[in-house]
């Protein structure tokens, strides 16, 4: 089956972190933007541009492998992690370090386009066919209301920041708001002008991890800690 070709979603951005109860916060990677198409038997990295990650053929081929999917399309973010489980973001752009996939969306599954649907509906289904014990391919986990307590948890462990999402929204530009919250004091913005991708020129931005995610649901349980986030 033929998947449609779908433009990703841009990512606006807020001034300062925030907490909603209608919003979910995913924490960012420092990676390449990209949408996984899987078709007729195939697997191609597609940047924001539209155009394909040639040179990350081994990722494409353990994503073939372990979704084993007859047709999706999945929006993420392509990265590479040091020996802590952070983005290094130089050793993807120079092709240094071992890409891996973390995907937070799910836009089409099996001939079903589920654009239209929730999102959280779409990270549920999306959980569903990612593989639990893959080292090349991840599911972007989030936390709801809380954002304050993640981006503080994001700035601790030195990430480049959160990502609000309105948790009911369509993957429909317009219609859906996802709002980036920058950490000012990231190292690795040091000597970074505007990144890009080589093959497509695609400026990157950066999604989730369970270490810092399950730190941010401590942190929110915590009485002592909640004054932190008011």
């Amino acid at each position: 089956m033929i998947v449609p070709r779908f433009q990703p979603l841009a990512l606006g951005r807020a001034p300062a972190p925030f907490s909603h109860p209608d919003y979910l916060f995913e924490i960012k990677w420092d990676g390449f933007r990209s949408l996984v198409r899987i078709e007729q038997g195939k697997c191609r990295l597609i940047s924001r541009k539209g155009n394909e990650f040639k040179s990350l053929r081994t990722l494409n081929e353990s994503v073939l492998a372990e979704l084993r999917v007859r047709s999706a399309d999945l929006d993420g973010e392509i990265v590479c992690l040091n020996d802590d489980g952070k983005p290094e973001f130089r050793d993807l752009l120079h092709r240094k370090g071992e890409p891996r996939f973390v995907a937070f969306d799910l836009l089409w599954y099996d001939g079903q386009d589920l654009r239209y649907s929730p999102l959280t509906e779409r990270k549920h289904k999306l959980r569903a066919i990612l593989p639990n014990d893959s080292d090349r391919v991840f599911y972007c986990d989030h936390i709801e209301r809380d954002g304050e307590s993640l981006f503080r948890v994001a700035c601790e462990n030195d990430l480049e920041g959160v990502v609000a999402k309105r948790k009911f929204d369509p993957y429909i530009e317009n219609q859906a708001s996802w709002l980036k919250i920058r950490n000012t004091s990231y190292s690795q913005w040091a000597g970074r002008a505007e990144p890009f991708d080589r093959e497509g020129k695609a400026i990157p931005t950066l999604y989730c991890g369970m270490t810092v995610l399950e730190r941010a649901k401590t942190l929110r349980s915590n009485p002592q800690d909640r004054g932190l986030y008011a």
